[in-house]
């Protein structure tokens, strides 16, 4: 590094280095731009230093913290191995020491019972045989010539995930196997016990369990793929059970090794010169290998078990999989050996570490960014492992996480549409993803797609909630929630695209908030025009300036009334009452707010609330020719229920068919109900 390049490095590095200070005497000492842009390149030429000796110094801590988790695992083992060691030489020690003891015995009952040892065997069958009748379902055990109990005793079952009590159990060891036997809560008899397990020495290994509260006086059985811990009455009881059950299996590793010597054939004559030219070869053969031998010496072998821990502990999945096919590949047509099943048993320990491995990556307690693509690669070895439905459910859990904290975490919005936009954006946007990630990773696993519907109502349901609370829990106008709802619509159409449509879900979730809605607003109207008639004194509209007549008539045109002109006079006069005017302003904006909300299942909702806000104005207008003694205000009610029954109902009739497809019988009928009022103003019909 230059000097230059020192002495800034030792600037910025100074504890007291101040950076509004030293931008500040920069810009005063620079001659322009370039100088700038030199000085620029200069601190981006030593960010990337620094940023690799950064990237060099983590790589040197990760390959030391590998080696120090080998080194740890050796010394476990050595530890391991140094606690074993211990446990003999104690017991050789108190051995020795017992048999000091008892040299001062009787010499003549050692005799006599060096003399008859059968009968001492038999003495132990029988007791055998004595405690198994207390065992329900564990007559057969004793079919085995030879088999005697060794030590037996009551012990309590743990379970092995989160340690909670299980059962009490009951323990028979046997020169050959282990038998456990539960305790039955009903006991009938002499039975006091119920077979539950029986396993052969060779088939489990014995571990002692530290001392941990409430981990106290309890070791463990190794059955592959399995294992169980018990608990000792006391502590002496616990290392009875460690001492005996070791002793006790290389008791029969010896006994069977002396057997298989004894019975093993005496080598036959072979003739000096043989004829057969294949006789080495035949003689090389396993019996059991059809001819066929497994080479399980090559050093890819050998080492492979090592090689998926390094894989496993340095992430390197891809790597670890391959490992195991390259061996399924291998082993794909050799023989069934016991190698081969020794060589499985270590190579399953490692698949099930990498699964649980694979399976903590897709937690949803891992970090959640990245978006579905960060999932991919423990989901693709999941895959490959043959764990697709395992692989699918967790994905999708991850993915639930992820969508509910990006909803959780969204900034709520003073305004209720912008939060809208940006909770659409969101959760739209995280559910495409989400699906074209899934196609990709199962696209041969056709049965995990309804998994994929499944969770996607799951999730429209989360989406609704918080969509709920915000547009309809919080009282906001009919205008905004229809708004609102319109942008979820437009959203959710986006997933057509890829062949996932969930806009009927969607309508059916707000079905019900939405008619709350319309009802709410509904009868919001008929208060406001309930006020406004008590008020009436029907008298023509005067708007002042010609931009306020201007605008009212937009106003109508929008609304879809075209013709309004017809009742506008001269200067800033209309020829309607205020009453009127307003009341067709907020049933038509009712209208047109009501059909964005239109689905199926509130087709009556709508038009009974269109019937009944109407009703309201058109019996305030029917009372009024009733009651109103003055003839020109007479005709001008006449006048205001001719454009009602004209104008206005046509045009909500039309609008209403046009949106829904269909024409609303109960608006036509109620139109004609009303055509009374202008006919004959003298009506005193009944409108319903």
């Amino acid at each position: 590094m230059s000097e230059t390049g020192s002495r800034l490095r030792k600037q910025l590095e100074s504890a007291n280095f101040d950076p509004q200070n030293y931008v500040k005497q920069l810009s005063q000492q620079s001659d322009g731009d370039r100088d700038l842009q030199e000085h620029r390149q200069k601190i981006q030429t030593l960010a990337d230093e620094t940023a690799q000796n950064l990237k060099k110094n983590v790589y040197k801590n990760y390959r030391q913290f590998i080696e120090t988790a080998k080194e740890i695992s050796y010394l476990e083992s050595e530890m391991y191995q140094l606690s074993h060691i211990l446990t003999e030489q104690k017991s050789i020690m108190e051995s020795i020491t017992q048999a000091l003891l008892s040299t001062d015995k009787d010499e003549t009952s050692k005799e006599m019972l060096a003399a008859f040892p059968k009968e001492t065997e038999e003495v132990k069958q029988r007791t055998l045989t004595s405690l198994l009748e207390k065992v329900e379902g564990g007559k057969n055990i004793m079919d085995t010539p030879g088999r005697h109990l060794v030590y037996n005793g009551d012990l309590a079952e743990f379970d092995v995930e989160n340690m909670n009590p299980v059962q009490r159990v009951h323990a028979f060891l046997m020169n050959d196997c282990l038998l456990i036997a539960t305790w039955l809560p009903n006991r009938r008899g002499t039975v006091k016990y119920k077979y539950n397990a029986l396993y052969d020495l060779e088939s489990f290994a014995v571990v002692n369990v530290k001392e941990h509260p409430p981990m106290k006086d309890m070791f463990k059985i190794l059955m592959f793929p399995d294992s169980r811990i018990f608990q000792a009455e006391n502590s002496k009881v616990k290392k009875e059970w460690l001492e005996i059950l070791d002793e006790t299996k290389k008791n029969k590793v010896t006994k069977d090794k002396r057997k298989k010597e004894e019975e093993m054939p005496s080598s036959p004559q072979r003739p000096e010169v043989s004829t057969n030219p294949f006789d080495d070869e035949e003689e090389d053969l396993p019996a059991d290998s059809g001819g066929a031998v497994v080479d399980l010496g090559m050093e890819w072998i050998q080492e492979l078990p090592e090689d998926l821990d390094v894989c496993i502990a340095q992430r390197d999945f891809e790597g670890a999989v391959d490992l195991l096919d390259k061996l399924n590949e291998y082993l794909r047509d050799q023989p069934v050996t016991q190698s081969v099943k020794e060589l499985r048993g270590k190579v399953e320990e490692r698949v099930r570490q990498l699964t649980e491995v694979l399976v903590f990556e897709l937690s949803p307690d891992r970090s959640l960014r990245g978006g579905p693509k960060a999932t991919r690669r423990a989901v693709s070895q999941l895959v490959r492992l043959g764990q697709s439905t395992k692989a699918c459910e967790l994905f999708l859990k991850n993915r639930a996480a992820a969508v509910q904290t990006a909803i959780r975490q969204l900034r709520i919005e003073g305004a209720t549409l912008l939060y809208i936009h940006k909770l659409c954006n969101i959760f739209f946007t995280s559910l495409l993803e989400t699906a074209k990630e899934f196609e990709m990773d199962f696209a041969g696993n056709t049965g995990c797609y309804s998994a994929f519907v499944v969770w996607s109502r799951s999730a429209m349901r989360m989406f609704v909630s918080a969509f709920s609370k915000q547009v309809f829990d919080s009282q906001e106008s009919l205008t905004t929630a229809a708004e609102c709802v319109k942008v979820a619509k437009e959203h959710c159409k986006q997933l057509s695209d890829i062949g996932l449509d969930l806009s009927f879900t969607l309508q059916s979730m707000l079905v019900k908030d939405v008619k709350t809605a319309l009802l709410s607003y509904k009868d919001i109207i008929i208060e406001a025009t309930k006020h406004r008639n008590s008020e009436e004194l029907w008298r023509r509209m005067n708007l002042m300036t010609p931009e306020a007549l201007a605008k009212l008539k937009e106003e109508m045109r929008v609304s879809g009334i075209g013709d309004f002109e017809q009742y506008t006079g001269d200067d800033c006069w209309v020829n309607l009452s205020y009453t009127v005017v307003s009341f067709t302003k907020q049933m038509m904006g009712f209208l047109e707010e009501g059909l964005k909300l239109y689905v199926a299942e509130l087709h009556m909702v709508l038009l009974e609330s269109l019937r009944e806000i109407i009703l309201v104005a058109v019996q305030h207008v029917d009372y009024s020719l009733r009651c109103e003694q003055d003839g020109e205000k007479k005709a001008f009610v006449v006048h205001n229920a001719s454009f009602l029954h004209d104008t206005v109902l046509p045009v909500v009739e039309l609008r209403f068919e046009e949106a829904v497809g269909k024409p609303a019988k109960q608006l036509q009928d109620l139109r004609k109900s009303t055509r009374s009022l202008k006919v004959n103003p003298e009506s005193t019909t009944s409108l319903v």
